[in-house]
């Protein structure tokens, strides 16, 4: 719950390369000019889990998992979560 509070109130730091803006347009199979914008939408959400694990925080949102780097706020990737 505390890697939840802390990364909304770091939202404004969410950034990611141009690479990993079209993996994640790729993986999700968006089209969107703003993916760090889709990803903030989709983390201010309702049903949002985030678990850190090492350096990177995983956020499972609607039916995506969004990868961050924890220390700077790096959009690493997101991939649609395949339904059981």
């Amino acid at each position: 719950m505390e890697e939840k509070k802390e990364l909304i109130r770091n939202l404004d730091r969410l950034h990611t390369t141009p690479l990993g803006m079209e993996r994640m347009k790729r993986n999700l199979n968006v089209d969107t000019e703003d993916m760090v914008e889709w990803c903030r939408s989709q983390i201010k959400g309702g049903n949002v889990m985030v678990v850190h694990k090492g350096k990177n925080l995983y956020v499972s949102a609607e039916d995506c998992q969004i990868t961050v780097n924890a220390q700077s706020y790096t959009i690493i990737t997101a991939h649609i979560i395949p339904e059981l």
